[in-house]
């Protein structure tokens, strides 16, 4: 009998401590409103370099990439200028990244290309 009174003690505290513990997260004082949560996750620009970048200097950006040989020499200035916006060198950064890359695979279609055609012409001039 005894057993019995005391599981019921202690099914009680459970419940007691799971209704408190309920009670105690929905008013947490560190859970915040949605509003508060994203007010926290913008934050304002710490230097001119941080402000994202304008529909007119990315109009002006892309105007001067249509200009040969002076889109590659302003690709490098933009990337690694220290007085350039973070946004538009990042870009430029990973624009020459994958230019690279692909000037590596152009090279090497090239030379199978080429050896590919070199090979058919001295098996032709073997006959």
């Amino acid at each position: 009998m005894d057993d019995m009174y005391n599981n019921d003690i202690v099914n009680e505290n459970v419940n007691q401590a799971t209704e408190n513990a309920y009670q105690q997260s929905a008013s947490d004082p560190y859970q915040k409103s949605v509003q508060e949560q994203l007010q926290y996750q913008y934050r304002e620009p710490e230097t001119d370099l941080e402000e994202p970048i304008s529909m007119g200097e990315w109009l002006v950006t892309m105007l001067l990439m249509l200009i040969p040989c002076v889109n590659i020499v302003l690709m490098f200035v933009w990337a690694f200028s220290s007085k350039e916006k973070k946004s538009k060198s990042n870009y430029f950064k990973a624009a020459l990244i994958f230019a690279a890359i692909v000037l590596v695979l152009y090279i090497i279609l090239i030379a199978i290309f080429g050896v590919a055609i070199t090979s058919m012409i001295s098996s032709n001039y073997a006959y």
